[in-house]
């Protein structure tokens, strides 16, 4: 495997596993605080990660003093869509169309961006993606008719727009991150995150401090303050820089053919949280969709590195 032992293809594949699981809580939390509003999960979050941020950015500020203005909106920008918006989106989706059908549908971003990729180079034959997108369409189908028997009323609707909804932002932002990295290759790749994490921190501040005029909303804290404290902390720490941190690891080690295959444990763990959460084990439909999707992402993956 290009040059690997068996222990470092391991440990590569244990970052990746740790990655998935810091990942994973994502799609938990909204469940385990299903009165708060989107939008105040997805500031707490990344208040919680901008605070943590400005560690790094203190040692690394000179780098970060010699970015210039149109760096820093640029950063801006990103943050809004791939940070703040998509989480709301996701947050909203889990309170609605339930955790299941959510982690589906964000679990199908590799093979997504690598079609949206391919919408601008062309590099890729598009019969490549035939077989990947069958198979993960399958494998929606049929957890969205379990989910829609388990919960398909009211704004169920709703949240499966509000997931793809997500499933565009975080297509977008890799794509138009990639874009402003080749345009700027003096930038260096920690303090371009640590930027992110900078910009984050004023749009949480600001989104928060809106959340004083919703009249359902008890400001700051909501009706149950130890809790949202704590899990917006597991957010910003374990989601937000640890998830990073391990897929960073992972991504060193590993062929990149093979670090992409290590994102289906987002969605695995993703799965096993929202389920453990039911107490309940999936029905033998969805297990087959998991499944099936599962097996559509690596094919695609597969394709694309192929192609």
């Amino acid at each position: 495997m290009h040059g690997l032992s068996n222990p470092r293809l391991a440990l590569g594949v244990g970052y990746g596993m740790l990655a998935g699981l810091m990942w994973g809580i994502i799609f938990s939390v909204p469940l385990l605080l299903p009165d708060y509003p989107p939008l105040s999960l997805s500031a707490g979050r990344y208040l919680a990660f901008g605070l943590i941020v400005l560690i790094p950015a203190w040692f690394d500020r000179c780098r970060l003093a010699q970015m210039d203005r149109r760096d820093w909106w640029k950063a801006l920008e990103l943050s809004l869509v791939g940070n703040l918006l998509y989480y709301c989106c996701i947050a909203f989706a889990v309170q609605n169309a339930g955790a299941p059908m959510t982690t589906m549908v964000i679990g199908t971003l590799p093979v997504v961006i690598s079609i949206a990729g391919n919408l601008a180079d062309r590099q890729l034959a598009w019969k490549r993606l035939m077989l990947p997108l069958v198979v993960i369409g399958s494998g929606l189908a049929l957890v969205h008719g379990d989910e829609w028997q388990h919960g398909g009323s009211g704004n169920y609707g709703l949240g499966v727009a509000a997931a793809l909804g997500a499933l565009f932002c975080w297509t977008w932002y890799p794509l138009r991150n990639a874009h402003w990295i080749k345009q700027r290759p003096q930038l260096s790749m920690t303090s371009w995150a640590t930027a992110q994490g900078l910009t984050t921190l004023p749009l949480a501040a600001v989104a928060f401090a809106g959340l004083a005029i919703l009249p359902s909303y008890h400001w700051p804290l909501g009706d149950d303050a130890p809790r949202f404290l704590a899990l917006m902390a597991a957010l910003g720490l374990c989601a937000s820089w640890l998830g990073t941190l391990f897929w960073n690891k992972t991504s060193q080690i590993l062929p990149t053919a093979l670090s992409g295959q290590m994102i289906v444990f987002e969605t695995l763990f993703g799965l096993v949280f929202a389920f453990g959460l039911r107490a309940e084990w999936p029905t033998p439909a969805t297990a087959t969709g998991i499944a099936l999707l599962i097996a559509g992402v690596v094919f695609g993956i597969r394709a694309a590195r192929q192609g």
